[in-house]
């Protein structure tokens, strides 16, 4: 098994400036930096070099995405605004995204660097790819930002395969923690395109990521949420995919998977309350490389999105490699003992109660 790493130290050099966690700064909170800044991504691809697996993984380039490219996800007017704010120094994309001067052409490189691990599987060079980028993307809308998002890169390359490289469906799990309300709002009417976000209930942005909201118009039915309850653990994920992610793949039948790749579902990280740790993780990736080979040829790009502790995402993010790549480096998670012995990974019976009324949207998958 062949597997695709793309990584540039540009990405690491994304502004998001200082702030008070998640807000900016102000005249009575001391500043510090934002929750999204390049350590926990570099920290993971550091780990993937000195466990001696990035050497075993296909080096992908990116590239500049180019404007026709974006376009075809966002408006005219948010691209030319973002790039003269860049020019000018910096600002913010939209609510809780900003970002500093030349983040534009980062922005770029972090597009284009899905566009590349797309391309890369969809050409058969590798089967399957991992794109550490920065700044992240599932939060942007057209004509917003939002999240530490400035430009959906996964969205771009997904209308980037449909358009251009004869494929027919493609589908969607994002696993951070977060709603991926961009990527639903970009396909909210596209019935080529299969979104289901897995993530906590009513959390960020609020009031987004309903049950309710399963696409419109011709796109009605292929968009699901998975809104599971703060406080859910491996188990209540894994039973996610078993009885909604997979069974749905297995139905839409798509010609290749993307999953928005966040590690703050993790426990330990500070922007949200769920338990997952770096085997769930792993069982995870499992679950969809065995689905892919069903349905789409082993097709699987992963984009990175949000994971906000330092000291873990790491460990998430090289049990994912190693799972993608089938490879076993023998690094030990020394958290794993610890957050596998804390309450509530077992599934849960409101949890497992939500999870039945998200099964009940695969009927929707039927049109």
């Amino acid at each position: 098994m062949t597997t695709g790493f793309v990584w540039h130290e540009k990405y690491m050099w994304h502004q998001s400036g200082t702030g008070a966690g998640i807000m900016p700064h102000g005249p009575i909170i001391q500043p510090g930096r934002y929750m999204e800044n390049a350590e926990t991504k570099r920290r993971f691809r550091n780990l993937l070099e000195t466990s001696g697996l990035l050497e075993k993984l296909t080096t992908l380039s990116p590239r500049d995405a180019t404007i026709d490219e974006l376009l075809s996800v966002h408006t005219q007017e948010y691209i030319d605004k973002i790039k003269a704010m860049s020019d000018a120094g910096g600002g913010d994309a939209g609510f809780q995204a900003p970002f500093g001067q030349g983040d534009f052409e980062i922005a770029l490189l972090a597009a284009g660097g899905v566009l590349a691990a797309a391309n890369a599987v969809v050409e058969g060079k590798v089967n399957n790819a991992y794109a550490l980028v920065r700044p992240i993307g599932h939060h942007a809308s057209a004509d917003s930002g939002m999240g530490y998002c400035i430009f959906n890169n996964a969205a771009i390359a997904g209308r980037h395969l449909l358009d251009n490289c004869g494929l027919d469906r493609i589908a969607y799990v994002d696993w951070d923690v977060h709603h991926g309300n961009g990527t639903q709002n970009i396909f909210y009417s596209e019935p080529r395109a299969l979104t289901i976000s897995i993530h906590q209930e009513n959390w960020l942005p609020p009031n987004s990521g309903h049950i309710t909201e399963q696409g419109e118009g011709s796109g009605k039915g292929y968009n699901i949420n998975v809104p599971l309850p703060p406080g859910s653990g491996t188990a209540a994920y894994e039973a996610v995919f078993d009885r909604v992610v997979v069974p749905a793949f297995k139905k839409y039948k798509p010609d290749l998977i993307f999953v928005p790749s966040g590690f703050d579902a993790g426990v330990l990280d500070p922007l949200a309350r769920m338990l997952l740790h770096s085997e769930g993780f792993r069982s995870l990736t499992n679950k969809l490389l065995k689905v892919a080979d069903e349905v789409c040829n082993g097709r699987l790009v992963m984009s990175q999105e949000g994971g906000y502790c330092d000291a873990t995402s790491p460990f998430y993010g090289l049990s994912i490699m190693e799972a993608l790549s089938g490879e076993s480096t023998g690094v030990i998670d020394p958290y794993l003992e610890l957050v596998t012995s804390m309450g509530g990974q077992d599934l849960q019976p409101h949890q497992e109660q939500r999870i039945n009324e998200c099964e009940a949207l695969l009927a929707g998958l039927d049109n």
